[in-house]
């Protein structure tokens, strides 16, 4: 049973990983914070996902979902209609294919973003075999292969590298085709003082539907993360998408710091939600983000798809933090609260 599972790996030498992680860098700023004050922390945690078990204890009766996604109540008994992925930057950043499948089978993270120059190796100029390859892969496993995370972006003053950029694009664009991926994700990554930002942002735009023609032609998405200096506030993201207006274009939600207003997302999210194709997800313990309410904004526009765990460092012990924050995962999920 998951939640014996799950209570287990948290008791067992779960101190030091988590503080390593978690603690230390998102809840106390203090690093040399007393270890009576990271005990009550790591109490608070264990306690809190052994309230999670007593919910979802009473109430497993629910009905598993068809595609064979675990139940976690949403509300009223409901479920959730997206599952966890992982962003394979950084913690993944040097497994191959066959670990990262291993281990996101391991801890039940259903999904992948394969980003690029990691060491699975899978980029544009890989040959058809070695694509057939990585797609049966996945297509043996329990583990989606989603998107494909480049680096690609449209902000720059000179208009060759711009246009090497969307010619990148179109490349991942026939890559995620052949891995029978949903998406590319890119990016904008700030505004140049040199430049008036309207037409930078306009610039950006017009890249994007370029894009979008090529997602289009390739039967693929793109997926612009709300990311950069200036770029990754909301009301920018929502300028570029309302300029590059194309079917093909959505947005990948970045649970970027800058999204929280008074303790609150919903003003960003309002902006963003028609576009909202993909998401990722950071420190689920970062008290200063409001994940309760985000996955609840989620639920509210039925977001059937994934959020990715973008985890910002290796690890020694990766399962073991991977159980972790799938338990953190189905807490803030399965708790409904808004």
């Amino acid at each position: 049973m998951r939640e014996i599972r799950t209570l287990r790996v948290m008791w067992r030498g779960l101190e030091t990983e988590l503080w390593r992680h978690f603690g230390a860098t998102a809840l106390v700023p203090d690093p040399t914070v007393k270890r009576a004050k990271r005990r009550k922390f790591l109490k608070s945690v264990l306690f809190s996902a052994a309230g999670l078990t007593s919910l979802r204890l009473a109430n497993s009766g629910t009905a598993l979902a068809a595609s064979g996604f675990s139940g976690r109540a949403e509300s009223a008994g409901t479920q959730p209609r997206f599952h966890l992925g992982l962003v394979t930057y950084n913690l993944a950043a040097d497994w191959d294919v066959e670990t990262i499948i291993r281990n996101c089978e391991a801890t039940d993270f259903q999904g992948v973003e394969l980003r690029t120059t990691h060491k699975h190796g899978v980029e544009p100029m890989i040959s058809k075999s070695r694509r057939a390859e990585v797609k049966k892969h996945f297509a043996d496993s329990r583990v989606r292969l989603v998107s494909l995370g480049t680096t690609c972006e449209y902000q720059s003053p000179d208009t060759a590298l711009v246009e090497q950029n969307i010619e990148e694009t179109r490349r991942w664009c026939e890559l995620a085709e052949d891995l029978g991926c949903l998406g590319v994700k890119v990016r904008p990554n700030g505004l140049l003082d040199s430049v008036p930002h309207e037409l930078t942002l306009d610039q950006i735009s017009r890249g994007l539907a370029k894009c979008g023609d090529a997602a289009r032609d390739h039967g693929v998405e793109i997926w612009m993360e709300v990311h950069g200096h200036d770029t990754q506030l909301p009301s920018k993201a929502h300028q570029i998408l309302t300029v590059c207006n194309h079917p093909s274009v959505g947005a990948c939600w970045n649970s970027n710091p800058t999204d929280v207003e008074n303790g609150s997302v919903q003003k960003g999210f309002a902006l963003l939600k028609p576009w909202i194709r993909s998401c990722h997800i950071n420190n689920l313990d970062n008290r200063a983000y409001p994940w309760h309410e985000l996955f609840a904004l989620l639920r509210g526009i039925s977001f059937d798809r994934y959020t990715f765990a973008e985890i910002g460092q290796p690890s020694c012990e990766p399962l073991r933090l991977m159980n972790y924050y799938r338990a953190l995962w189905d807490y803030h999920t399965g708790l409904g609260r808004p």
